[in-house]
């Protein structure tokens, strides 16, 4: 019997190799996140054996946190599929009205370094990105002109420095593919589109058609195919490797980690931004973005530890790595990015309230002088003082007339309470100079017209434009104020037959399209629609659904 029960324990092992459990263990999985299309998804699964791969949908409808979800699961991706428009690189998100299903890159940072979910991406061989702009290389981080003279002032010569320059640009580049790169560390491939991808529908078959070629034997192998890239190259499909350990991404990608993983103390957090702040200050503003996020998180945390509160203590005591940030603060080509600067150093400890508040206003004096203001600049100031909390500070500003007469002056005093700054910043409107009605329509934003006289004298001084992009900027920026007067809404019928420009009639249909037609509808106001539209070289508009409307209420 003896020699019969050997026998038996080396079978053994076959046989349970061929039971039903062990064979959906040896399958690869193919994670899939649908968010837009699920053409791509289905291309998949027709063409891929059923022997050989387990689909896994990670979406959850109705539930937001399905990626967190799917890690508690234990879920490992062999293959991972993603479906979403991608247009500004921050998400994956959906054109469909019926769908509210978003994926953040921060979300997908946070799974690829939070310890408890980085499984899910571990064992991937390959990731598909059908979405616009997925591994575009534009939008790099450039280490600005302030960059440079830090790093200057720090003791390196000038050629020194633009070289450290270039070499942070490459370390620190965001792009899209670099993020990419940095999610999905080690993976070997990762497919994606360097600009505008197909759309499902024509994505779906370019993909069966390299199923049928044999490109199933290609999925979850760790290696490009150049099948694939053939067949996708005029729609701009490209292939990149994860960052490795090896990468001159590697460190970066160890401080994103640190940066997104909100697992640790308070303590360790704080001490980690310490630690950062050490840094040359041209480095540190290379991670402007994800240092305001981490430091507005911490001065809202709620931790009264005493590790904490010496880690906080230490960070605003540091009076060498203020100095530095500062400095740099103060020279910064930006003023968005002086005023963030600003923010975090107030909430490290290195500003009071009131500190910050006169480096604001200085700031804003300084431009101001040198008359550089711009709309961006504008923005900056009125979204800062939303809620009028610097017109005190802004007291000790002289009057407009010691500045430039500019749009971009007149604006930012107007929204730091100078009410005589106001009527020169609503006349920039309708100047005829695209540059000054931007800067209007950024401070009408913020500060919009209500009186229904001060409305009717605006949109007079519109319709007596003489055309073109200021006037359309001046009618984009009536429309946001959305208005109902009647004699106002009369006034830009009687424009729009006179107009000799479609970019012009577009835009006083963006205006009454966002007022209560019902209350102007009537037949002859559609045929005026009709008769003296300028021919669309592009299809449909804005003007055609006016006209739906309008028929569905006269």
């Amino acid at each position: 019997m003896r020699p019969l029960a050997r026998r038996l324990l080396i079978l053994l092992p076959l046989v349970v190799a061929t039971t039903p459990a062990a064979a959906d263990a040896s399958k690869q999985t193919v994670c899939t996140i649908t968010v837009n299309s699920a053409d791509e998804r289905e291309a998949f699964r027709r063409s891929l054996p059923a022997e050989r791969f387990e689909f896994v949908e990670l979406v959850e409808r109705g539930r937001p946190d399905w990626l967190a979800s799917a890690c508690r699961k234990g879920v490992r991706c062999d293959v991972l599929l993603i479906s979403g428009h991608f247009d500004d690189g921050s998400e994956f998100y959906s054109d469909r009205l019926d769908s509210h299903d978003r994926l953040p890159v921060a979300e997908m940072e946070r799974a690829a370094c939070t310890e408890g979910c980085s499984g899910l991406f571990s064992r991937l061989k390959e990731v598909y990105l059908f979405g616009c702009n997925t591994l575009s290389a534009g939008g790099l981080r450039f280490a600005s002109g302030e960059a440079v003279r830090s790093l200057v002032r720090s003791g390196h010569s000038q050629a020194d420095a633009e070289a450290l320059a270039r070499i942070l640009e490459t370390r620190h580049g965001e792009s899209n593919r670099d993020r990419m790169r940095v999610v999905f560390k080690d993976v070997p491939v990762i497919y994606g589109f360097s600009s505008k991808a197909p759309l499902g529908a024509r994505a779906a078959p370019l993909l069966e058609r390299w199923f049928k070629s044999g490109g199933a034997a290609d999925v979850a192998q760790g290696r490009g195919s150049a099948r694939l890239l053939g067949l996708f190259a005029p729609v701009s499909m490209q292939a990149a490797t994860g960052v490795s350990n090896a990468d001159a991404q590697a460190g970066h990608r160890q401080d994103v980690c640190r940066f997104v993983d909100d697992t640790g103390s308070v303590a360790q957090r704080v001490a980690f931004v310490h630690a950062l702040l050490q840094r040359e200050p041209a480095e540190v503003q290379m991670y402007l973005d994800r240092l305001d996020l981490l430091t507005r998180s911490l001065a809202d945390a709620a931790s009264d530890s005493a590790e904490a509160a010496l880690a906080r203590a230490s960070l605003a005591a540091d009076a060498a790595a203020r100095r530095r940030f500062l400095d740099v603060a103060r020279d910064a080509d930006e003023f968005a990015t002086a005023v963030r600067m600003f923010d975090v150093a107030q909430r490290v400890g290195w500003l009071s309230a009131a500190d910050h508040r006169a480096e604001f206003i200085r700031l804003v004096a300084a431009r101001a002088r040198r008359g550089v203001t711009s709309a961006a600049d504008v923005d900056t100031v009125c979204a800062s003082n939303a809620r009028h909390e610097l017109d005190q500070a802004a007291k000790v500003l002289p009057p407009r007339s010691a500045y430039a007469d500019t749009a971009g002056n007149a604006a930012v005093l107007a929204c730091l309470g100078r009410s005589e700054a106001r009527a020169r910043a609503l006349r920039a409107l309708t100047a005829n100079d695209e540059a000054e009605a931007q800067v209007a329509q950024v401070y009408l934003r913020h500060r919009p017209v209500e009186e229904v006289a001060e409305i009717r004298d605006l949109t007079a001084a519109i319709s007596g434009m003489t055309g073109g992009a200021a006037q359309v900027r001046a009618l984009e920026a009536l429309a946001a104020l959305r208005v109902s007067d009647r004699e106002t809404l009369a006034t830009l019928t009687a424009l729009y037959p006179r107009a000799r420009s479609l970019n012009v009639q577009r835009a006083i249909a963006g205006v009454l399209i966002r007022a209560d037609y019902r209350a102007f509808a009537h037949p002859d106001l559609v045929r005026a629609l009709r008769t003296h539209r300028l021919a669309s070289p592009d299809g449909e508009d804005l003007i055609d659904v006016l006209i739906r409307r309008l028929q569905t209420v006269s």
